[in-house]
């Protein structure tokens, strides 16, 4: 695996979809779960779903590191809606996938931090 910096291309997010392939405990986001990515410039959204998640969606930043900054929102399966943010470093795989380790915080709720890891799925991406 190698490390993004600022030297190196710009990662385009556009079209791809990922799972996630690890959560801390207070997580809510399962390898059930998929992110849809989009792309405009700087700017992301994702919308996803799966697992304990009913709907979610995703907006935020592309930094010139390829690091992304988002807010997150979603709805759970308990009718409860949860928010958070989030701090993403990529990564490239052996394959060339994108793997994406996450920092994030929730927003609402009990206001607690954790990490979580998200991978691309294979032969997702869609232009």
């Amino acid at each position: 695996m190698r490390l993004y910096n600022r030297h190196m291309n710009r990662i385009n997010y556009h079209g791809r979809s990922f799972r996630s392939s690890s959560n801390s405990d207070t997580g809510e986001v399962s390898d059930e779960t998929i992110f849809h990515y989009h792309q405009d410039g700087k700017v992301i959204w994702a919308e996803y779903s799966g697992g304990a998640i009913v709907r979610g969606s995703i907006i935020g930043k592309v930094n010139e590191d390829n690091n992304l900054d988002f807010v997150y929102q979603h709805i759970n399966r308990r009718g409860e809606l949860k928010t958070g943010k989030c701090h993403s470093t990529p990564r490239i795989l052996d394959d060339g996938r994108i793997e994406l380790q996450e920092k994030w915080t929730w927003t609402s709720g009990d206001c607690t931090s954790g990490t979580s890891t998200i991978e691309e799925i294979k032969n997702s991406r869609k232009l």
